[in-house]
């Protein structure tokens, strides 16, 4: 790992040290900056997002980390004694910086799966309904008649075809969550 004080993390986010901070970054398991300002923080997370093209996570704990977290792709707020303000700027809050490896972990990839599940869902139901129109216009030599009702076609959207994915989404666990904080290699996927 890393550890670089704000005196140092000054020097090295000017521009012609950048490049080699950044290489140097990529070799560590962990890079800890303290005693850093706001932002600096919020400098350093928007190079790392814009430069290595890599998706970040910004965690914080009171007002001095709102700029980070801001400027993450996905800000965690952490509410404790310095306040509300993290929580406020932040997609996710969470009361102890233990339940991190869970949000992550567990919750993450589960959200990550229903998902992409029920996009795949809405690309099968739409292929699906454009499939009989089109074959519908064979039937009727391409007049242009309309197959159904409009009133139909706002109940297939609404009903028939929007309660599995709602179901899905709120019910479906692939793997089970014991085993996604044994085994973090899971989150790669």
């Amino acid at each position: 790992g890393l550890v670089i004080d704000g005196r140092t993390l000054e020097h090295v986010l000017h521009d012609s040290l950048q490049n080699i901070f950044l290489e140097l970054t990529e070799k560590c398991r962990a890079v800890v900056c303290c005693r850093a300002t706001p932002l600096q923080k919020s400098v350093l997370v928007r190079l790392v997002r814009n430069k290595l093209k890599a998706m970040t996570l910004a965690v914080g704990d009171g007002a001095n980390d709102v700029s980070m977290i801001q400027v993450a792709d996905t800000g965690v707020g952490i509410s404790g004694q310095e306040g509300m303000q993290a929580v406020m700027a932040s997609d996710f809050a969470i009361s102890q910086f233990r339940h991190l490896r869970k949000l992550l972990l567990v919750h993450g990839h589960w959200c990550y799966t229903r998902l992409t599940n029920m996009v795949l869902y809405f690309f099968y139901k739409n292929v699906a309904y454009v499939n009989l129109l089109f074959w519908y216009q064979f039937f009727c030599g391409f007049s242009g008649t309309s197959m159904t009702d409009y009133w139909i076609l706002i109940l297939f959207n609404l009903l028939f075809t929007s309660v599995p994915p709602i179901i899905y989404g709120v019910l479906d666990k692939d793997v089970p969550a014991e085993i996604l904080m044994q085994l973090p290699q899971l989150y790669m996927m």
